[in-house]
C-alpha cells in the first residue's frame, strides 16, 4: 500500500545481495530516510507487466508480499489492514448483497468480506494476475477458503475502466485495497475515479479505501480525506497500525453519501464477525475514528 515520495528508488535493499538469492539477510523498504525492514529471505523476485513482485519468508512475520519494493503485506500482520478496511464498512451498509473491491490480489480483503453472510456476489477486480498466483501459491492463508467460494468473481483488469463503465447505484460497498497513488494504482486516487465511485454505489451503501500514512504521508493523506469528503458528503478517516508499513501508523477512509453511517456498525453484524476478529471491534472501531491527531484535525477543518 505504498511508496510514493521516498527519498530513494522504489525498491527493496536487500542486504543479502542479488536479489534472486535465497540467503538470510534483511529486506529493507526505503523511505524518506528511514528503512523499514524484516529479517528473512527473498522466496520470488520478479517483474511482471506491471510491477516488480517479490515474495519472503521473514523469522518475524512469516511470509510476505512487496510490490516496487514497498511492503505490502505479510502472514502475521495482514489482520491489521484487512480487518481494519472490510469490517466499518461491511458491518455498517444499508445492504450487502452486492459488493466491489479495487485490487485486493492478496486475497485478505476478499476472505474477510465473504465472512458476512449477507454478501450475495463479491466482485474483485485486480490488475495483475501474477499477484493473485504468487499469492495464492505462497501466502494461502490469506485468500483461504475466499479463491474456492462460489459467491467470488475474480476479474484480472483495469479497476478504474471498471468503475467508469459499471451502471449506475451497482454496489451496496466499494472497498478500494490498492498500492499507493502511483504506478498501477495511479488513478485510484483522484476525483473523477471517486465520482464514479459515488455513482454506483446504492443508497445506504458505504465507500472505503486505503489512506497512506497521517506521518509518513501526510499530505497525501490530508488531501484524500479531503477529496473524499467533497465527493461523497460525508468521509472519516479511521487510524490503526500496521507495524511493517512506513511509520506504522495507518488510515483508512469511509465514505457514504446520506450521513455518517460507517459509524454505527449494526448489532447483528457484530455478533456474527467480532468474536473471531483480532483487531475489529465496535470499541476499537469507535477509538479508531476518534484517534485523528490535532494537526490533522486543524488541516482537515480549515
Amino acid at each position: 500500500m505504498r511508496d510514493l515520495a521516498s527519498d530513494q528508488p522504489n525498491q527493496a535493499n536487500l542486504s543479502m545481495g542479488s536479489p534472486s538469492t535465497s540467503t538470510s539477510g534483511w529486506i529493507d523498504e526505503h523511505h524518506l530516510g528511514v528503512r523499514y525492514g524484516l529479517e528473512g529471505r527473498i522466496l520470488v523476485d520478479e517483474h511482471s507487466p506491471f510491477q516488480r513482485i517479490t515474495v519472503i519468508e521473514s523469522s518475524r512475520y512469516g511470509k510476505g508480499l512487496l510490490l516496487d519494493g514497498c511492503w505490502m503485506t505479510a502472514e502475521h500482520q495482514e489482520r491489521h489492514y484487512h480487518e481494519s478496511l472490510v469490517h466499518p464498512a461491511l458491518c455498517s451498509a444499508a445492504q450487502l448483497e452486492r459488493v466491489l473491491v479495487i485490487g485486493g490480489g492478496d486475497g485478505g480483503t476478499a476472505r474477510e468480506c465473504l465472512r458476512h453472510q449477507e454478501v450475495k456476489q463479491l466482485e474483485m477486480v485486480e490488475i495483475d494476475r501474477r499477484v493473485v498466483e504468487l499469492s495464492q501459491e505462497h501466502l494461502p492463508s490469506l485468500g483461504g477458503s475466499a479463491w474456492s467460494d462460489p459467491r467470488l468473481q475474480l476479474e484480472i483488469g483495469d479497476g478504474i475502466a471498471w468503475v467508469a463503465n459499471a451502471a449506475d447505484s451497482s454496489y451496496d460497498v466499494i472497498l478500494v485495497d490498492g498500492s499507493d497513488p502511483a504506478g498501477p494504482a495511479e488513478g485510484l486516487f483522484n476525483k473523477a475515479f471517486f465520482e464514479h465511485c459515488r455513482r454506483i454505489l446504492k443508497p445506504g451503501g458505504i465507500f472505503a479505501t486505503q489512506s497512506e500514512s497521517p506521518e509518513a504521508f501526510q499530505q497525501v493523506h490530508i488531501d484524500m480525506v479531503r477529496l473524499i469528503r467533497k465527493v461523497f458528503g460525508y468521509a472519516d478517516p479511521l487510524y490503526g497500525w500496521v507495524p511493517m508499513y512506513p511509520s506504522g501508523w495507518w488510515s483508512w477512509t469511509f465514505a457514504a453519501t446520506d450521513s455518517n453511517r460507517f459509524r454505527n456498525p449494526k448489532p447483528e453484524r457484530v455478533k456474527a464477525i467480532a468474536p473471531s476478529c483480532e483487531i475489529w471491534s465496535p470499541r476499537w472501531q469507535q477509538g479508531a475514528f476518534e484517534a485523528m491527531p490535532a494537526f490533522i484535525e486543524r488541516e482537515l477543518i480549515s
